[in-house]
């Protein structure tokens, strides 16, 4: 089965979003490199991918650390990642896939 050359859109991903391309569209809001209406559905891997620096960009500045973020910046991460997780927790997601194998 051949990979899909276009991305889904964060509001057709599995797991409710809670993935690593979904991160990034996040973190992108956070840092209002996209807007938060822009679900980057359509995009290509070239297109997340050049996302992806951007947002390393900005996470550099700050230590790559949530703690480290300006008030402002915190704030709306926190908004944007708490609906997210809320949001996913719905559609059936517990966040077991990304800790299953830890011990």
């Amino acid at each position: 089965m051949a990979r899909p050359n276009k991305y889904v859109g964060i509001n057709n991903e599995l797991n409710g979003g809670m993935t690593n391309i979904g991160k990034i569209i996040r973190d992108a809001w956070v840092f209002e490199l996209i807007p938060e209406t822009e679900t980057c559905e359509g995009w290509n891997i070239a297109g997340i991918d050049a996302l992806l620096q951007k947002v390393n960009v900005e996470w550099d500045k700050y230590g790559c650390m949530v703690s480290r973020l300006p008030k402002e910046l915190f704030d709306r991460h926190q908004k944007i990642h708490n609906a997210a997780i809320e949001q996913a927790r719905a559609a059936g997601w517990s966040g077991e896939v990304e800790t299953g194998d830890e011990i």
